[in-house]
């Protein structure tokens, strides 16, 4: 019986498209593992600091998409998008040497300083009763922002109608829905 016409461009069709899931999948499951390589640092300083390590995933991903080598349009660096301001208060906090610019790349150090930074926020927003707005803020746009939209604010939600900056704004509902709702 002769080929049905057009049964070769199928076949070919086919491979192609068995190629092409074989290649998504393994792109995809390369991402997801490069995307979780720091979960266990993560957890690890996260409960040093006592800040939930699915906060601070979140952070992380909003932040640098969990690149270490980001470096963000203000100089923030890392990870956590650190910036040498923060890392110079950590020092000091700490009784070290401030770490040097390119030290804030090391995925440890940029975690240990951000982490701290956070909780340090969540710690100065805790009597609020939904703290984590107030200090995601004031991890984006530093306190006197954050202390400036809170001064009439009512609740987290009041509070994230009055932030002024945009990208602040964006910012922590980007971050408390990936970490609210585990995206």
């Amino acid at each position: 019986m002769p080929p049905v016409a057009g049964t070769g461009a199928r076949r070919v069709l086919l491979a192609n498209l068995l190629v092409a899931a074989v290649v998504v999948s393994l792109g995809v499951s390369y991402q997801l593992r490069r995307l979780h390589r720091f979960d266990g640092l993560i957890i690890k300083i996260a409960r040093e600091q006592g800040v939930d390590p699915r906060l601070i995933a979140a952070i992380v991903w909003i932040e640098s998409r969990f690149d270490p080598s980001r470096i963000g349009g203000a100089g923030e660096i890392g990870l956590m998008q650190v910036t040498e301001a923060a890392a110079a208060e950590w020092a000091q906090e700490h009784g070290v040497p401030a770490p040097r610019r390119q030290d804030l790349a090391d995925p440890e150090l940029n975690l240990r300083i951000g982490t701290w930074y956070l909780a340090r926020a969540l710690r100065r927003w805790a009597k609020r009763s939904d703290p984590l707005p107030f200090a995601l803020a004031e991890y984006n746009a530093g306190p006197t922002n954050a202390r400036r939209w809170a001064a009439a604010a009512t609740d987290g939600r009041d509070f994230i109608a009055r932030i002024s900056y945009a990208g602040t704004k964006a910012y922590v509902i980007n971050v408390l829905r990936r970490y609210r709702g585990g995206v």
